[in-house]
């Protein structure tokens, strides 16, 4: 009778130690998390190709890392707002009204096009090296005098629609590895040039979220060694459709992005 009774107990002690692990394994977060996905062409997956057609010009893809974050993490809510060629002021003005009181976690990439990086990279690779590297310069100065009031004046409207929610800016990757040896198109210099207005971008990003109380996502270690030149296809170079160039592939966003933005959310 002892040792029925003994193993009765161990039976319940090992069932209770399975459920308990299984339990551990789903994230208890996961049906609590009401996730809003904010922001710009790479947040939206612009280069990572499959685009839902109900997002018309905004091209959020299943692809991006929102998406797959989402498709993960199973969270209770999930509204993806990111737009192709959003602004801090686009954010505020058209995203903004899908973040509520009851918002959890907000992503956002955001600060190229209020810089005009863009046209910056159409214009590197159609003109010279002194007209890229001039219009980068010009591209930074905005970036360190302007763009701080607007990053500060959209992380606090964010705030105020969400007073509880864990805020990600999550920043942009290096377009180039500069330590290989061949890389065709544009010149060394203007390759420096690109990464280090990058940098100018991302300190500033990270500055806001910091000023702010929110979380700064920096991308660049992820990307790092599989930038273009490296041949990883990790980013689009100069593509067709042109609008990809320069923005993550699926790959990018699956193996460079999604693990950047989890570490954070």
């Amino acid at each position: 009778m002892r040792s029925s009774r003994l193993l009765v107990i161990g039976i319940l002690a090992v069932t209770s130690a399975l459920v308990a692990a299984t339990a551990a394994a789903i994230p208890a977060k996961a049906s609590t998390v009401n996730y809003v996905a904010l922001g710009d062409s790479y947040s939206s997956g612009v280069g990572a190709g499959n685009y839902y057609s109900s997002s018309g010009s905004c091209d959020r893809s299943p692809n991006a890392y929102p998406a797959l974050w989402a498709a993960a993490n199973s969270p209770a809510s999930f509204t993806f707002a990111a737009c192709s060629g959003a602004k801090t002021s686009d954010v505020i003005n058209s995203q903004l009204s899908s973040v509520t009181s009851s918002t959890t976690l907000v992503s956002l990439t955001i600060g190229g096009n209020d810089a005009g990086f863009s046209g910056i990279m159409e214009d590197c690779v159609l003109y010279s090296t002194s007209t890229c590297e001039s219009e980068i310069s010009s591209a930074e100065n905005y970036v360190r005098t302007t763009l701080p009031g607007s990053l500060n004046t959209m992380l606090s409207d964010i705030r105020a629609k969400a007073p509880s929610a864990r805020i990600v800016l999550v920043g942009y990757p290096h377009f180039y590895d500069l330590n290989v040896w061949l890389c065709l198109g544009l010149s060394s210099a203007d390759h420096s040039a690109i990464d280090a207005g990058i940098d100018v971008l991302d300190g500033v990003l990270s500055t806001a979220a910091a000023d702010n109380g929110d979380v700064f996502s920096d991308a660049r270690p992820a990307f790092s060694g599989h930038e273009l030149c490296t041949g990883d296809g990790w980013l689009n170079s100069v593509t067709i459709p042109i609008g990809d160039s320069y923005h993550p592939t699926a790959t990018g966003q699956k193996d460079g992005y999604l693990p950047t933005f989890t570490k954070s959310a």
